[in-house]
């Protein structure tokens, strides 16, 4: 049985990016033959959202082909009061004791509350006797893992609030075989558990802040077997970084144009253009180099930041002449020159300013 596991949708206006990236979930659910498709919470951004769309999803989320399983997250928890109806393959798990079975398979729903980590163990214990090992048994969870390495980012705009944190040892002994998380926006994460199971954060299938960088990502997983990333076609968005050499040949404006030709069609990118340029080198100051770049990037998803120098007048310093001099002379190594030829550039910037 193949499984599309996703979270953190956050869904708002209908036909926007991230509904955008919903149908091409539904479409990948088609394509690779997946009888489950499960959300680990926070289809919607608010309750009001769900309201509007529920018209919409009902058409979206009938005769898929497949069974559409899914948890409320802190975000849409009040979304799904009871006798709401979302569509003909949608099974909403609202209480951690009644579980969905399908086929060979048993899906627990444990939805958002605001409960701190021993209410949750309690939770989790209540259902012990019932993780029987004659079916798979997936909890779809929506919160922390105190576990991971994460940073306020991991989260959109959550704030410093702690939502319904939870660690590893908090399902030893569990006969858990996958549970599939939500509320991590940043990546796709997986960790062992001690009973050979796997625990899965997908990360959010579109860019909800600018900080979620990088192509996108959802979890397509055989029941029984490693959970699998499968990159996405989706709007994300893309740092980068282009570190100016005043030594190199190349002009700058043609390094910003490969470096932008290489990025996804779907990304938005988030530029930053730093180093140094010789203006008398390559013809140009730098706000004839801002401009320049300015114009190719005029029709494009780009937000731009300009923070290079320019230093023309250093490399005509008699100092910095000699000390170059004596760096190619040198038996360091590449990268340790390099270091510091940067250092001494810097150095000398600050004491022209």
């Amino acid at each position: 049985m193949k499984i599309l596991h996703t979270a953190d949708i956050h869904l708002r206006e209908y036909e926007d990016e991230r509904w955008k990236a919903l149908q091409k979930l539904i479409e990948i659910g088609k394509r690779e033959k997946v009888e489950l498709f499960v959300i680990s919470g926070d289809l919607f951004d608010k309750g009001i959202n769900a309201e509007t769309l529920r018209p919409k999803i009902r058409e979206f989320f009938s005769n898929t082909g497949f069974k559409i399983i899914l948890i409320p997250g802190n975000h849409d928890n009040e979304s799904y009061k009871s006798g709401v109806y979302f569509g003909e393959d949608i099974i909403i798990l609202n209480d951690l004791n009644e579980p969905f079975e399908y086929q060979d398979v048993r899906i627990w729903g444990l939805p958002f509350e605001p409960l701190e980590g021993e209410r949750v163990v309690e939770k989790l214990r209540s259902i012990a006797n019932d993780l029987t090992p004659d079916r798979k048994n997936i909890l779809l969870y929506h919160g922390e893992l105190l576990d991971a390495f994460f940073s306020r980012k991991d989260f959109g705009e959550e704030g410093e609030e702690r939502y319904m944190p939870a660690k590893l040892s908090y399902f030893k002994d569990l006969n858990l075989d996958y549970i599939f998380a939500g509320h991590f926006h940043s990546q796709f994460d997986v960790w062992r558990l001690e009973n050979g199971g796997y625990f899965v954060y997908p990360g959010s299938p579109v860019s909800i802040t600018k900080r979620e960088t990088g192509q996108r990502k959802v979890n397509i997983c055989e029941a029984g077997k490693p959970p699998r990333e499968y990159p996405l076609s989706t709007f994300h968005f893309e740092e980068v970084v282009i570190e100016l050499d005043p030594f190199r040949e190349k002009n700058p404006v043609e390094i910003v144009k490969e470096q932008l030709g290489a990025s996804h069609p779907e990304a938005s990118i988030l530029l930053t253009v730093r180093g140094y340029i010789n203006s008398e080198k390559i013809k140009m100051s730098e706000s004839q180099l801002v401009e320049q770049i300015k114009e190719f990037i005029k029709d494009k998803p780009v937000e731009e930041h300009f923070e290079f120098r320019d230093m023309h007048t250093i490399l005509e310093d008699g100092l910095f002449k000699s000390f170059i001099n004596k760096l190619e002379r040198a038996t360091f190594p590449e990268e340790k020159k390099r270091e510091l030829l940067d250092l001494t550039i810097k150095a000398m910037m600050e004491a022209r300013l």
